[in-house]
């Protein structure tokens, strides 16, 4: 059996217990909100993970870091030292998106030294392989894309990103639509490749049973893609992007009714008086499903700084109701992130993501705020180590002022220290 469809018939299963107690949550809280399709627990079936975490309504905010290679830069050993980087920054999923090289030893290698949840987009692996031959990607053989997606299925990866909400409606309504960048989606951009040179429908779409079939037998859950997500603030909750929306929701009961965990990844860029529409619209359509969202960045004018974009867009996104982050990088838009890009960006999103988790109510999320100003309050810095979120990184910056218990931003004249006669403990 799955996991959703245990917590249907009432079981929780050792994997929810322990998702549960990483959140801090009572297990049948998440057992019922995995059966109302509200919360997924990405855990293959043949996946060992260290560390389980649950995604979805009444849980904290989550993190990926999307890892990978590609043509340009590939190894396995840059993976997981950027691998390395994720886990020691706090994140709670990796997705390999790797394009480059050895993606078999890559995936496998990512498999092996993960302590959480691995994710994958399988359509990537054929199109590298054409792409290798020289081959058009129209030429993509459907029998072989989805072998490729049954094959990494049984290789243990928990989470797949397929894009079926691409169709040849898309497509024509695409053609039409005054959009700046018209798909800045990869797997999207593949599969409207080959729609448009075959006419004939996405097969991920016309297909979906098949894809039920493979997610329900390995229990992978399925991230149903944006292939129309807004690559720019411009486009941003247009048509083409709220109509997949629409079929997203569509699927994603067709894959409850399968027993298959689901949830909806958005956008994207996005102005920051949007964000929240996007959020509501995609609960309301997908009937409450985990929402997964890439930043989103509310400007286009920051790269090199875009982990700082896409922090300020996804504390707005996950107050809002949004569920999971996908970081950004500062190199997002620039290069292939390295080590110190992916640890950037995976703090970037934990600080946004706890931000939002205050305001939700998140069970103990304040309670971090509340212990680091008791230790300002009382000038203890290793408590204020101790709760900073990189102490590494605080540790660095802190500097004392002569007399060992203020720093040098205020010295003597430090309010904390002068206003202690007024607190009451």
């Amino acid at each position: 059996m799955t996991q959703l469809e245990m917590a249907k018939q009432g079981i929780i299963s050792p994997e929810m217990r322990k998702a549960a107690e990483a959140d801090g949550v009572d297990p049948e809280f998440l057992r019922q909100q995995i059966a109302a399709g509200k919360a997924v627990l990405p855990k293959n079936k043949n996946h060992e993970i260290k560390t389980l975490y649950a995604i979805g309504a009444g849980l904290s905010t989550k993190v990926n870091a999307n890892i990978g290679s590609s043509g340009a830069c590939a190894s396995v050993e840059n993976e997981i030292a950027k691998l390395k980087a994720a886990i020691k920054a706090g994140t709670h999923s990796v997705m390999d998106l790797s394009t480059g090289g050895d993606l078999q030893a890559i995936r496998e290698a990512i498999l092996e030294h993960s302590p959480v949840m691995v994710g994958t987009v399988p359509v990537y692996g054929i199109a590298t392989r054409l792409h290798r031959k020289r081959i058009p990607l129209h030429k993509m053989d459907v029998d072989e894309m989805f072998k490729d997606l049954e094959k990494q299925c049984s290789e243990g990866i928990d989470y797949i990103t397929i894009h079926c909400g691409v169709t040849l409606e898309t497509l024509k309504r695409l053609e039409k639509s005054d959009r700046l960048l018209p798909s800045v989606s990869r797997g999207g951009s593949i599969l409207l490749n080959w729609m448009k040179h075959n006419g004939k429908e996405n097969p991920l779409y016309a297909e979906f049973d098949t894809v039920l079939e493979i997610a329900y037998r390995y229990d992978v859950t399925l991230s149903l893609g944006d292939g129309m997500r807004p690559g720019t603030v411009l486009d941003a909750t247009d048509r083409p992007q709220i109509e997949e929306l629409v079929l997203l929701g569509e699927l994603a009961r067709r894959a409850r009714e399968k027993n298959v965990q689901v949830i909806i990844e958005g956008p994207g860029h996005v102005p920051l008086n949007q964000i929240e529409t996007n959020v509501l619209l995609e609960k309301r359509l997908c009937d409450g499903a985990p929402f997964y969202l890439l930043g989103p960045l509310p400007t286009d004018i920051a790269p090199g700084y875009d982990h700082i974009t896409a922090a300020i867009g996804g504390a707005i996104a996950a107050a809002a109701g949004a569920d999971f982050l996908c970081y950004v990088t500062p190199a997002e838009h620039l290069s292939l992130p390295n080590p110190d890009d992916v640890y950037q960006g995976v703090i970037a999103a934990r600080i946004a993501g706890h931000a939002a988790d205050i305001v939700k109510g998140v069970k103990n999320a304040i309670e971090k705020d509340r212990l680091i100003s008791q230790y300002r309050r009382d000038l203890n810095w290793e408590g204020i180590l101790s709760m900073a979120i990189d102490p590494e990184a605080a540790k660095k910056r802190l500097s004392l002022a002569y007399d060992k218990e203020t720093c040098t931003m205020c010295g003597e004249l430090c309010a904390v220290k002068l206003s202690r006669q007024f607190a009451k403990r």
